[in-house]
């Protein structure tokens, strides 16, 4: 049975051991996806997503990006590491979801999923931030990793 990897022998938090892992390309994927309100998604559409505050998806992508960068700042316990890359692509799909994915990738002896979960997480929040005004009937319906590269185990949602 595995464990929790933040936790000493004494169960005490601590930071994981990363010292003896070698170094690895690694790359992971999240996705978060936003519903709203038939109101706020018509206004948004009359301006191709543009408000008085500006673009609401290139807004969110940035935001998505710093967030990433920042990860180890929010999450007390995550590696602070820098990013080869991070790449979020923001859309609409067939039952006007908002769908958000994160990318990020690191060349490090620790993975960046918690990165790529927090940039498709600060995206969703700038995006209800930015629409709230018009309702606050928008709902964060999920936020989860599809897919993880590089470390001891790899994943992909199926």
């Amino acid at each position: 049975m595995s464990e929790f990897t933040h936790l000493n022998k004494k169960g005490q938090p601590a930071i994981v051991d990363v010292g003896g892992k070698s170094v690895t390309k690694r790359k992971a994927v999240a996705q978060a996806i936003i519903s709203l309100p038939n109101n706020v998604l018509e206004a948004l559409q009359q301006d191709d997503f543009k408000t008085k505050k500006g673009s609401v998806f290139q807004i969110a992508i940035i935001a998505g990006i710093m967030g990433a960068k920042k990860t180890s700042e929010l999450i007390p316990l995550c590696h602070p590491i820098g990013l080869d890359n991070c790449n979020l692509q923001i859309e609409l799909n067939d039952q006007n979801d908002i769908i958000i994915e994160c990318t990020a990738s690191i060349e490090a002896k620790t993975g960046v999923e918690m990165e790529a979960l927090t940039g498709a997480s600060v995206a969703a929040l700038t995006i209800y931030d930015m629409c709230k005004a018009l309702s606050h009937n928008i709902v964060i319906k999920e936020i989860k990793l599809i897919e993880k590269s590089g470390g001891k185990n790899d994943f992909r949602r199926a």
